[in-house]
């Protein structure tokens, strides 16, 4: 770990990260003025953005979270394993999810697909990041905040190996770390 940081490539500071976020939120405040969403943090990795973008939202809502991960500590995806589902009764409710980064697009899905089961009236998708690749599966995200290269990205949340999601801004590891 000592040796990624020093490497990598800094893609958004914390200010450009901010003023995305304050974008989102504009966007957010317009379309759920008068619907009183749940909104839900995937974590671990959405805690960041989720935290950041809380204080810019000016309509009445509720949070929660949910956990569901194909990673762990690993860097490729695996099984969709469950942690926590939501406490709050989505029934009849507006549902946004607010995730770090739409990667593949398997775990959003699955969250979805969720959400809908739950009796959610609808389920939206806000993240701060999306990779760009063509290896995408399910329903693109309605709310993006940020346009990434393909390649593996940590800080504002995202980990690498389970760490470095308190770094000050979304890096790139040096394209030939492992």
């Amino acid at each position: 770990m000592k040796q990624i940081m020093p490497e990598a490539e800094c893609l958004f500071t914390l200010q450009v990260i901010d003023e995305s976020l304050e974008q989102l939120a504009m966007q957010l405040n317009r379309d759920y003025l008068d619907k009183n969403p749940v909104l839900l943090c995937v974590m671990n990795g959405a805690v960041m953005t989720m935290g950041h973008l809380l204080p810019k939202l000016q309509f009445t809502l509720e949070t929660d979270y949910i956990h569901a991960t194909r990673y762990g500590d690993k860097t490729v995806g695996g099984e969709l394993n469950w942690r926590a589902k939501p406490n709050i009764d989505l029934n009849n409710r507006y549902v946004l999810l607010v995730d770090d980064i739409y990667d593949e697009g398997i775990t959003l899905d699955a969250l979805r697909n969720f959400c809908q089961q739950a009796g959610a009236t609808s389920v939206k998708a806000v993240v701060l990041a999306d990779k760009q690749h063509s290896n995408k599966y399910g329903v693109q995200p309605e709310y993006i905040g940020l346009q990434i290269p393909d390649r593996y990205v940590f800080g504002f949340g995202m980990d690498y190996k389970g760490y470095l999601r308190n770094a000050p801004g979304i890096f790139a590891v040096k394209e030939n770390a492992s």
